[in-house]
């Protein structure tokens, strides 16, 4: 009897650390942060260990902060100050007086 392959049966590969794993073994990553609407999306997925080692907080807006600040060719120090100065123009300084 031919069994049917299911969604469940498929290796993924983690966008993390590059792992090949069981679909089953991973979790889906929905890069707008809207897992539950499933129309027309295709899920990256990421292994449980690394899973667990990412922050669950809310994301809202950071994947279009992150494509505005176009980082082509910036050196990690020249990121880190744009993002950081984006961040502080959209929601302030993180440094508050005490």
């Amino acid at each position: 009897m031919w069994r049917r392959r299911s969604r469940r049966d498929t290796d993924v590969t983690c966008i993390s650390c590059g792992e090949t794993v069981p679909r089953e073994s991973a979790r889906e990553y929905d890069k707008h942060g809207d897992r539950w609407d499933r129309e027309g999306k295709t899920f990256e997925h990421l292994c449980k260990p690394c899973f667990r080692e990412l922050c669950h907080q809310p994301r809202e807006g950071l994947e279009a902060l992150l494509v505005d600040l176009d980082t082509g060719g910036l050196s990690r120090e020249e990121f880190l100050d744009a993002y950081s100065a984006a961040v502080d123009a959209e929601f302030g300084s993180a440094e508050r007086e005490r």
